[in-house]
This record gives C-alpha cells, sequence and structure tokens, in this order.
C-alpha cells in the first residue's frame, strides 16, 4: 500500500477507474417506435415544451389538509411542473408483460398486471391522434408508508395531483395541486 500512504495520487486513481467502470453502462433507452405501450415520457416533454412557448398564466391551486390557497403563477418550468406524470411512465423493457392494454373508442386503458408496480393504471382518451384528457393512478405500500396518487391532465385547460400519504407514526396528509390554465 505504498502508493497509498506515500501521495494519495494511486487512491485517487483508483476512485477514478472505479467511477469510470460504472459509468460504462449501456443504456436502456428505448428508441422512437419501440415503445409498446403509450410514450407518455414523450408526450409529457411535447406538451411542456408546447406550454412554455405559450406561457400562459396559471391558476394554482395548493391544498394541504382541506386548506387551500390560489395564485396566479407564470410556470417556469413544465417538466418539472408534470414530472409526476413523465414519472408514471411504464414502456421499461422489464415490464413488457406486467400491463394489458384493452381499447373501447377512443380510450385506451393500461392496467397493472402485477400488484408491486407503482403505476396501476392509465387511461388516455383521444380524438384522432390528439390526447383530450390523461389519468394515472399510482399506488405504492410498504411497511413505512402508504401513497395513493390520483393524477389528471387536460391539455388544453387544466392538470390535478391529487395525493395521499399515510406514514407510520406520523399520520395522514393529502395534498391537492390542481393548475387551470
Amino acid at each position: 500500500m505504498y502508493w497509498y500512504k506515500n501521495t494519495g495520487r494511486g487512491f485517487a486513481l483508483c476512485l477514478l477507474i472505479l467511477f469510470g467502470l460504472t459509468n460504462c453502462r449501456p443504456e436502456l433507452k428505448e428508441r422512437k417506435g419501440d415503445f409498446k405501450f403509450f410514450d407518455l415520457k414523450g408526450f409529457v416533454r411535447t406538451d411542456s415544451a408546447r406550454l412554455a412557448s405559450q406561457n400562459p398564466t396559471v391558476a394554482k391551486t395548493v391544498s394541504h389538509n382541506g386548506e387551500a390557497e390560489t395564485k396566479a403563477v407564470k410556470i417556469a418550468n413544465w417538466g418539472q411542473e408534470l414530472s409526476l406524470f413523465s414519472g408514471s411512465d411504464i414502456n421499461k423493457p422489464s415490464w413488457r408483460q406486467s400491463y394489458k392494454a384493452s381499447q373501447n373508442g377512443n380510450t385506451i386503458t393500461y392496467t397493472a398486471l402485477v400488484s408491486n408496480l407503482k403505476t396501476r393504471q392509465i387511461i388516455i382518451q383521444k380524438s384522432g391522434d390528439n390526447v383530450k384528457s390523461l389519468q394515472i393512478y399510482n399506488h405504492t405500500k410498504n411497511l413505512l408508508y402508504e401513497t395513493s396518487e390520483k393524477l389528471f391532465y387536460y391539455p388544453d385547460s387544466l392538470y390535478r395531483i391529487d395525493k395521499t400519504q399515510h406514514v407510520l407514526f406520523l399520520g395522514e396528509n393529502r395534498y391537492i395541486i390542481t393548475g387551470k390554465f
């Protein structure tokens, strides 16, 4: 261990190599067209760019356990504002057999077949190629907490996040965020 005790450069070199190796993993990116399910991330990214260019004033209401406050705001980062929606994307290679897709007219529904998946259901209503509404139901439960999320998005007018959390020893909290534009 002479190199370690003497200058520390060897240790730094080992760390550099170690970090370099951990970053050499192949990326598991989906190519456009490889999606088995609706491209939720791509849709949110595109719609976030549209909203950013329009820069609408949003009547945003935030409610915590029934106490609400409403303000007129300009959203600086729509991608971040809608991140819970894009975070519910189900297009992961390991989940290709974990969801069932069904279609009834203009409505496509994706339902989880595995009970431990966070995103339980996605309902997309379309008119031709245009998305008219998204509804997403997420649920997570473990020994320490349970979280349920109901996400609603209407690209022409509104988004709503209804989240209920129950944390062991801390109790329950309910958050509702509504943005009307």
